[in-house]
């Protein structure tokens, strides 16, 4: 789905929702670092990704990597994991729950 001139796979929304979490505040989409391609989640990525999946390395966090599905501001990983789960262009909320997976996009300490 094309989500305000950004191509984000397994969206069903304008605020890059999907069919596997879609509150209000799931509204951020992440670039895969092993296809370079917007996915809501790594469940959309295993259905409509490249079929590998690597995370993206603390040595590229200045990478802008994460698109707030509410004003499409494109946040770098380093911003959104100090976003205090709001974004820093238009205040939304980012779903907190989101934590529980970052071992599945970023690299850990």
């Amino acid at each position: 789905m094309e989500i305000h001139g950004w191509m984000v796979k397994g969206a069903i929304d304008k605020e890059t929702r999907c069919k596997h979490y879609h509150q209000e505040n799931d509204r951020i989409a992440i670039k895969f670092y092993c296809c370079g391609q917007y996915f809501p989640c790594y469940q959309c990525h295993q259905e409509h990704g490249c079929g590998k999946r690597s995370v993206w390395p603390r040595h590229l966090f200045a990478e802008k990597a994460i698109l707030c599905g509410s004003c499409t501001e494109e946040l770098t990983i380093s911003e959104y994991l100090s976003s205090k789960n709001t974004c820093p262009g238009c205040q939304k909320s980012f779903n907190p729950g989101c934590t529980f997976h970052y071992h599945l996009y970023f690299e850990r300490k």
